[in-house]
C-alpha cells in the first residue's frame, strides 16, 4: 500500500463508529434490566453450521489435539453454544459478538460482522416478536425516530400483497409471480422461489418506517424452530422475522427441543450440501446430546447489529458502520 493510498483510513465516520458504543451499551443497559445475562462462547468449534445457504470459514489448528479434528469451524452464529448453556439450567442468556460467514461481502454485508442473539425460557415466538421490536425501537430513540409494529402470518402476506396461497401454490404460479424478475431457474426448489418472491417483490415495498413481523413460516423452512398444525392442515414453522422497512434485522424461534428431530434436520442439510457439492460441516453431538439431556422451553432470537446501525443511520452501504469493512481488513 503506497503512502498516498487512503485505504488505511477507517471505512465509518466517527459519528457513526461513535452511535454503535451508545448501541452496544444501551442493549447491555436493556437485558441489565431484565435479568438477561451477558455470556461469552466459542467463536471456533469442531461442528459447523449445515444449513445448505450459509457458507462457514475453517481453519487448521497445529497444535495438540488428542485425537480431536484439527478442521475448526468459525461460528455463523452463537447459537448451538447458547442452547447448550440453557439446556445445563443457566438460564437467560445473551451474546453480542462477532461471527463470520463465507462468501458474503457487498453493499450490505461482510464476512465478519456483529451479532445480538438471545433466548427467553418460557416463552414462544410470538412473545419474543415484542421484546424484539421493543428492543428495536429503543435503538431507534437513539437518534430520534421510532416505529410502529405491525405482524402477519406469512400466509397472508403473500395472500395480501400477491394474492397468492404460498402454502398451495405450485412451482409454475410462484415463477409467474415474479412478474418481469428474470431468474435462472437452474436448480432451484419450491423454497428457493418463496424465497426470491421475499426479495425481489416483497420487501422492496415494506413500509420504510414500519416494523413488520412476519411469523408461522411453512414447514419446509423450519431451521430450527418448532412444527404445529397451523389448523387448516398445513404444519407451519414457529418462527418470525423483523423487518424495518426492506431490511431485515431478526429471525427468531420457538426452540425445537427433540434432539432426534434435530438430528434428521442436520442429516438433511448435510445431504443438499453434498447433493450441491458444497463442503458438509460435521453435525454438532454436542448440541444434540444437550438436547437429549433436556432442554426448556424457549425462544430465541439473532439480530444483525450492523443491519441495524444501516437502519439507524439510512444507509444501505454496511461499510459506513463499520470502522474497516472487508476491503480495508
Amino acid at each position: 500500500m503506497s503512502a498516498g493510498d487512503s485505504r488505511w483510513r477507517p471505512s465509518a465516520g466517527f459519528d457513526a463508529l461513535r452511535l454503535r458504543a451508545r448501541l452496544n451499551a444501551a442493549v447491555r443497559a436493556y437485558f441489565a434490566e431484565r435479568g438477561v445475562i451477558e455470556v461469552e462462547t466459542p467463536a471456533m468449534s469442531v461442528a459447523g453450521n449445515t444449513d445448505p445457504n450459509i457458507a462457514s470459514f475453517t481453519l487448521e489448528f497445529s497444535g495438540r489435539t488428542d485425537g480431536a479434528p484439527r478442521t475448526r469451524w468459525l461460528r455463523t452464529s452463537p447459537e448451538f453454544a447458547l442452547k447448550r448453556l440453557l439446556a445445563a439450567g443457566f438460564g437467560d442468556c445473551y451474546e453480542l459478538g462477532r461471527v463470520f460467514r463465507d462468501g458474503e461481502a457487498g453493499g450490505r454485508h461482510n464476512p465478519e460482522f456483529t451479532m445480538l442473539e438471545w433466548y427467553r425460557t418460557g416463552w414462544d415466538h410470538r412473545r419474543l416478536i415484542g421484546e424484539t421490536a421493543q428492543l428495536v425501537r429503543g435503538a431507534l430513540a437513539l437518534v430520534g425516530r421510532d416505529a410502529g409494529l405491525r405482524e402477519v402470518t406469512y400466509r397472508d402476506l403473500y395472500r395480501q400483497r400477491l394474492d397468492l396461497d404460498p402454502f398451495t401454490a405450485d412451482e409454475a404460479q410462484l415463477r409467474a409471480a415474479l412478474g418481469d424478475v428474470v431468474i435462472d431457474p437452474s436448480g432451484l426448489n419450491r423454497d428457493d422461489w418463496l424465497d426470491l418472491l421475499m426479495t425481489h417483490r416483497l420487501q422492496p415495498s415494506f413500509a420504510r418506517d414500519e416494523l413488520l413481523a412476519v411469523y408461522d413460516y411453512p414447514a419446509s423452512q423450519c431451521a430450527l424452530a418448532r412444527l404445529r398444525d397451523d389448523g387448516d392442515g398445513h404444519p407451519v414453522a414457529e418462527r418470525f422475522e423483523l423487518y424495518l422497512g426492506p431490511l431485515e434485522l431478526a429471525n427468531g424461534y420457538h426452540e425445537l427441543a427433540e434432539a432426534g428431530e434435530q438430528g434428521a434436520r442436520f442429516d438433511r442439510d448435510r445431504a443438499v450440501r453434498v447433493q450441491r457439492g458444497v463442503a458438509a460441516p460435521p453435525r454438532d453431538e454436542a448440541l444434540l446430546s444437550a438436547l437429549g439431556a433436556g432442554f426448556p422451553d424457549c425462544a430465541g432470537v439473532a439480530m444483525g447489529m450492523d443491519r441495524l446501525l444501516m437502519a439507524m443511520l439510512g444507509t444501505d452501504r454496511i461499510a459506513e458502520v463499520l470502522a474497516f469493512d472487508f476491503t480495508r481488513a
